[in-house]
């Protein structure tokens, strides 16, 4: 079997999407984007395939270990996440081959389903407590959100007293037995996120997520001696060198690789195991489309330490086009009591509407993050 072409699809709302072609008609599919990036890293896709036309799509180790320690200059966000999208259609063609789902050809399911949460709140949290009563209402267990809009450096206790008073609407809207994520989404500096950490820990979070820019790793050490509130990152790293560092300094609880930026599913599926070995728990950011999330779920389904799963149906960036609307069956994802069955067909396990993407595609889109400034004028994280 040998690859004979590739076509990408940028698809609304912020997607890009990878079809990778064979002579034997087998086709897999996969996600390499960064979100605000998706004409960046298509670039990086097509020069990436022009080693893999004409080889065998089934030699996936190897065609990793080229086309990462093939290039001089590696790694980042463009690389990996072209390298991760390739990766997943790669295994979705393998699985198709052999007829059997990707967990199957990496050890075997441990579980037949997973915890998934639903984002609540939007960009700028509010109403959070009536958004998360709607979802626990449908069956829920858990939601995330952001803790908080723009912070500076220093910063005024009305922003911590507004934050705090969101989690304590949720925690009073749904009771106690309910996982409310709070995502610091890196826009927190470190003194800051230490007053956070502690005001919040009363409405017992599930865990505080990105309280500070993973560059600072440093400043993680501090911050979790201001609490017992597991603190968890990881979705802006690459590759298992980009965790060894954190995992050695045990100053995380529970690691979020992206399966569509850290390298694909079996890179992710080496940092799991080394996250085990520290006795870290690993929680999937998969905040894009469905290729993204079924990839995960094959993650999911073979790695005993993985304890909840992200998901993007309703989030506040899939405006026009959302999670289930490229699938040919839907049910693939469906939750019951706040958990989703892992995927039981072959690859990926998901069906892609191939009309649908390619209508789609004619729309596009030129997704970006905002720009956001404090109120001195200066740049602030978003």
């Amino acid at each position: 079997m040998k690859i004979i072409d590739f076509k990408l699809y940028q698809l609304p709302p912020r997607w890009l999407f990878l079809k990778i072609e064979t002579d034997e008609g087998i086709c897999g599919w996969g996600e390499p984007v960064v979100e605000g990036r998706a004409h960046t890293v298509a670039a990086g896709v097509t020069e990436l395939m022009d080693y893999l036309i004409g080889k065998d799509p089934r030699h996936i180790e190897d065609h990793f270990q080229v086309l990462y320690r093939g290039g001089f200059y590696r790694g980042g966000p463009i690389l990996m996440s072209a390298i991760s999208g390739i990766e997943q259609a790669l295994w979705d063609i393998k699985g198709k081959y052999h007829d059997m789902p990707v967990h199957e050809m990496l050890g075997g399911a441990v579980r037949k389903d997973i915890q998934v949460y639903s984002w609540i709140g939007g960009d700028r949290p509010q109403d959070v407590g009536a958004a998360a009563k709607e979802k626990a209402d449908v069956g829920f267990t858990a939601i995330k959100m952001n803790g908080t809009e723009e912070m500076n450096y220093i910063d005024s206790y009305v922003k911590v007293d507004a934050a705090v008073s969101r989690v304590a609407a949720i925690r009073e809207a749904v009771g106690n037995d309910f996982g409310i994520g709070i995502d610091f989404h890196g826009r927190v500096h470190k003194a800051m996120a230490k007053i956070l950490v502690k005001e919040l820990e009363p409405y017992r979070p599930m865990f505080i997520e990105e309280p500070v820019l993973v560059e600072n790793l440093e400043a993680f050490k501090e911050i979790a001696n201001h609490t017992t509130t597991p603190i968890a990152t990881g979705e802006r790293n690459y590759t298992r060198w980009g965790f060894k560092q954190m995992l050695m300094d045990g100053v995380v609880d529970i690691i979020q690789p992206d399966l569509s930026h850290t390298g694909g599913i079996l890179e992710a599926k080496k940092i799991a195991a080394m996250a085990e070995t520290f006795d870290v728990a690993i929680a999937p950011h998969a905040p894009l489309g469905p290729i993204n999330l079924a990839a995960s779920l094959q993650l999911d389904a073979c790695t005993p330490n993985c304890i909840i799963q992200e998901q993007s149906l309703g989030i506040h960036y899939n405006q026009g086009s959302d999670l289930l609307d490229y699938l040919v069956d839907k049910s693939v994802f469906e939750y019951k009591s706040g958990s989703v069955t892992i995927p039981k067909g072959p690859g990926l396990g998901i069906d892609i509407n191939e009309d649908k993407v390619k209508e789609m595609s004619k729309e596009s889109h030129n997704w970006k993050n905002p720009i956001w400034r404090n109120a001195d004028g200066t740049v602030a994280e978003w």
